[in-house]
């Protein structure tokens, strides 16, 4: 007699997966970006007057606290057009973050915007945490 798996069984499995992978230490490089540490971005913010900070946290997570003069797309929403919609030049640098090495958040919203064509990337790979952590100023 062969068992067959419920649909409630394998979602759970999913959930599970997710869960186990979830806090897991970020990778050090993306393809298609330039990981930065903080000093870093301040520093690509002084020279080029044209990047876009992206917080790709959700909305929660970023009225607790954002750099300044960011737009927020959460990477689950970072699609083809809402890239275009705030970043309408794919040759503007973008530099993605959100809460830290163990949030995968800015990896996926990196990765995307790379799919998508974009070629100035920069990865803040310790997001958040790394810059209230240095006392830089965040806004709520």
């Amino acid at each position: 007699m062969e068992k067959v798996l419920s649909p409630l069984f394998m979602v759970a499995m999913l959930f599970a997966s997710l869960v186990a992978n979830a806090g897991e230490i970020q990778p050090m490089t993306i393809p298609g970006a330039m990981t930065v540490n903080a000093e870093e971005l301040i520093e690509l913010a002084g020279e080029l007057d044209d990047l876009v900070i992206v917080d790709a946290r959700g909305q929660g997570d970023y009225d607790k606290g954002h750099l300044p003069e960011v737009v927020r797309i959460k990477n689950t929403e970072v699609t083809a057009e809402t890239l275009a919609a705030n970043i309408p030049a794919k040759d503007t640098p973008v530099a993605f973050y959100c809460n830290g090495e163990t949030c995968d958040r800015s990896a996926d919203a990196v990765a995307k915007a790379h799919a998508e064509g974009y070629s100035k990337l920069f990865w803040f790979r310790g997001g958040i945490a790394e810059w209230k952590e240095k006392g830089y100023p965040v806004e709520m």
